[in-house]
């Protein structure tokens, strides 16, 4: 079983880092003459996996579009979660689960659990229970070969207060910020062991907008974490930004757009997603980053 860490390197060799969101907002529904029901955000979904299939390797649909629309919405989600899977994306579910005991252990089942109808790659989890919380699902997609990607630095301002707040430990000795504490916290799993293409299966979610060094989140609390990164695109984050963010971090970055693309409309999607994508590849050949220069 070739694991998550893996198959996210290969897909961003092949394709580079960007991301295309799945986020069927009511007005973009309407945009591309589709009705806001479970029917609309299938049928968006669908579209948007046929655009993206071998023109960037992860998708990432939002859970909270699908969910609205009750028992139809899940059941359009797993019908676009299949497609996705089975044109060969990696699906990462933006789902922000985060729980504790056997709640938490349902939705790794659900999530993450082959065969399940809600299969995907992996998952994007909140460790605001405590990141200790987490561990039993952070092991279990590791059993998978599946990932997840876990909150550590989020683009929305409202969250800085909490995730640059400095933590005590119970000696009254330790003072890191939140977001370094969750990242110090998860990287337990990916530096157990060596893993194939370099990169472990726990990810952390760190955005686009924020200063790293202000929030106290360091390269090396990252290192061999995939970094699924929200903020490019319509939130403001330009491709030319990776290499300057993230630095040599920069091709472990999974960068996320949706309102970007999904502007495009039905018909004019595919033709952006490959504009976006040559932009982030053109941009981090320079940097030589993956090893292959404009090829990558």
């Amino acid at each position: 079983m070739t694991g998550f860490g893996a198959r996210l390197r290969a897909a961003l060799d092949q394709h580079g880092p960007l991301c295309v969101g799945i986020d069927p907002h009511e007005h973009l529904l309407t945009e591309w003459g589709l009705d806001a029901s479970a029917d609309g955000v299938r049928e968006f979904g669908l579209r948007v996996v046929d655009a993206a299939a071998g023109r960037v390797g992860i998708v990432k649909p939002q859970v909270a579009f699908f969910e609205r629309f009750g028992s139809r919405g899940f059941a359009a989600l797993e019908d676009v979660l299949a497609a996705a899977r089975a044109a060969g994306l990696i699906v990462i579910a933006d789902a922000k689960r985060g729980d504790i005991g056997s709640t938490m252990d349902g939705y790794a089942t659900a999530w993450l659990a082959p065969g399940s109808p809600l299969e995907a790659d992996a998952v994007t989890l909140s460790p605001y229970l405590g990141p200790d919380s987490l561990r039993a699902t952070l092991t279990t997609a590791v059993r998978h070969g599946k990932g997840a990607f876990v909150l550590a630095a989020t683009s929305n301002p409202e969250a800085y207060p909490v995730q640059s707040a400095r933590t005590i430990d119970v000696a009254g000795t330790d003072d890191q910020s939140v977001a370094e504490r969750v990242a110090r916290d998860i990287g337990w799993i990916n530096g157990s062991a060596a893993f194939e293409g370099g990169l472990g299966p726990i990810g952390l979610v760190v955005g686009a907008t924020v200063d790293r060094t202000v929030i106290g989140l360091p390269d090396d609390a990252l290192r061999d974490a995939p970094i699924l990164a929200p903020g490019f695109g319509a939130q403001g984050a330009e491709p030319a930004d990776l290499a300057r963010l993230f630095g040599e971090l920069a091709s472990q970055v999974i960068a996320s757009e949706s309102r970007s693309i999904l502007s495009a409309g039905p018909d004019g999607i595919a033709a952006r997603i490959e504009e976006r994508g040559a932009l982030y590849r053109e941009a981090l050949s320079g940097e030589d980053l993956y090893g292959g220069g404009s090829d990558a």
